[in-house]
């Protein structure tokens, strides 16, 4: 591909509007130094310098979509608490639509807590409550679903599964079956509650830990033909169109029912892989949209997840030397 056509790609990414449907969280971040063990038990004690509050989860999805140019409608149900005021309060700072959103008191909105000193992350703390969602609050997604697919021309569906419960069985066929009939192509970045329920998605892409439990399948990335294999019989049970699993320091695999390709991991200088996979499903939805084949798809994901594990904390892509990469290393 040339730099003209890279180029090209990228400004269509400013058309284009992507619907992410998932569970959505605050990434709360609390820094400090530490200098001395407490007396009350052999702890650690962090003088706290610095705190932060960030959009997570399927909301970082939208965020690194926002960042490559295009725009996100993100649809979730958060609860009607502090944490949830906070996050609506981000969605405004961060410039993104909150139509999507769905206020309950019937839940609890996720907060995840990373403590970290000298860019070393000590601890997380998890608030959150992950039952699926109540059968009514079901049915008011799935409806509030249908209206945005009526009402926006969108190019691509995200399914971001936290295993917090927004996604359920039924929704999730649901809104397959509604994209299908309008050639909307369906991506997910899955978790293992709901690993199985996706037949028939466009873009299927767990990471090689999530495939093995998922699947229930005994693979390791150094096997290359056995994971092909496992792959190849999973896409052919569950009607799956292309397959791409990431496997960190060993790269990617992407397939479909035609063909396959390894494509090796970028070398770079690991600060955090914290949302990396946020990023990857992001950039594969704009580049699945754009009509790439499989090969580039993969490749220009791999390159973002990589780029991203560069910065501490949770970030999203920038497209400016996302683009400057693929400059480098897929131009000719």
């Amino acid at each position: 591909m040339t730099r003209k056509e890279l180029t090209q790609v990228f400004d269509a990414f400013d058309d284009m509007h992507i619907l992410i449907i998932g569970d959505v969280m605050v990434d709360s971040y609390l820094w400090g130094d530490v200098n001395r063990i407490s007396p009350e038990a052999p702890v650690s004690v962090i003088a706290t310098t610095g705190r932060e509050n960030r959009l997570g989860g399927a909301a970082n999805v939208a965020l690194n979509i926002q960042s490559l140019g295009a725009k996100p409608i993100l649809c979730s149900v958060i609860a009607d608490d502090e944490a949830g005021n906070i996050f609506m309060q981000l969605l405004d700072d961060n410039k993104l639509p909150k139509q999507g959103i769905i206020s309950t008191k019937q839940r609890k909105t996720t907060v995840k807590t990373r403590i970290i000193s000298q860019n070393q992350h000590l601890l997380r703390i998890d608030e959150e409550q992950d039952t699926p969602l109540e059968a009514i609050l079901e049915k008011k997604l799935q409806a509030h679903i249908e209206d945005l697919l009526n009402t926006y021309k969108i190019d691509a569906i995200i399914f971001e599964d936290y295993d917090k419960g927004v996604l359920t069985p039924d929704t999730i066929q649901n809104t397959i079956a509604l994209a299908q009939n309008k050639g909307i192509p369906t991506l997910v970045d899955p978790k293992k509650r709901n690993f199985l329920c996706y037949n028939g998605v466009t873009f299927f892409k767990p990471n090689l830990k999530e495939f093995k439990e998922g699947a229930k399948v005994d693979v390791s990335g150094n096997d290359k033909q056995g994971l092909l294999e496992a792959a190849q019989t999973f896409v052919a049970e569950h009607s799956i169109r292309n397959f791409m699993v990431t496997m960190a320091e060993k790269g990617v695999m992407i397939l479909n029912s035609k063909t396959h390709h390894f494509i090796p991991a970028e070398i770079r200088n690991i600060a955090d892989v914290s949302g990396a996979g946020d990023t990857v499903i992001s950039v594969s939805a704009l580049c699945l949209a754009s009509g790439l084949d499989e090969k580039f798809v993969a490749g220009i994901a791999n390159m973002a997840g990589g780029l991203v594990c560069e910065h501490p904390g949770v970030v999203p892509i920038d497209k400016n030397e996302l683009l400057e990469d693929c400059f480098v290393k897929l131009a000719h």
